[in-house]
């Protein structure tokens, strides 16, 4: 699990493999990550945009950009909270993510909130060194 916190908004993510998902023969490694995000600010917020950096266990970096997050740009008001799961492939047993949300106040000024880097891993990931990029 990972969490951050930038300007009062809360990111928490937890990642787990997805075994009937995947195919190992054909290194073919499936990972969901649920996100869980919190308004702890004064003012109401919404998620403009996403970035994901992704890095495989071969140090293969592949960036996401996108609007919102799966099909949504929720709106938060102080206190409320929003959550989703979404998923990633992977070539390698494990890897990391770790990205930004742009979080746009009422006032139309912005901050991007930081996306700590968490570990998508199999059971059977055989890691070496440091890989937290």
């Amino acid at each position: 699990m990972s969490e951050a916190v930038t300007e009062g908004f809360r990111v928490r993510v937890e990642s787990r493999y997805l075994a009937h998902q995947s195919t190992p023969a054909h290194n073919r490694f499936v990972f969901a990550y649920t996100v869980m995000m919190i308004n702890e600010g004064d003012g109401t917020v919404k998620l403009e945009s996403r970035h994901w950096i992704i890095t495989d266990g071969r140090d293969k970096v592949e960036e996401v950009r996108g609007e919102g997050v799966v099909g949504e740009k929720p709106v938060l008001k102080p206190g409320q909270s929003f959550q989703y799961t979404s998923g990633c492939v992977l070539e390698t047993t494990f890897g990391t993510m770790k990205g930004a949300y742009r979080i746009v106040r009422e006032d139309g000024t912005y901050f991007d909130a930081e996306i700590s880097p968490f570990m998508l891993m199999t059971p059977f990931a055989s890691l070496g060194g440091d890989i937290l990029h």
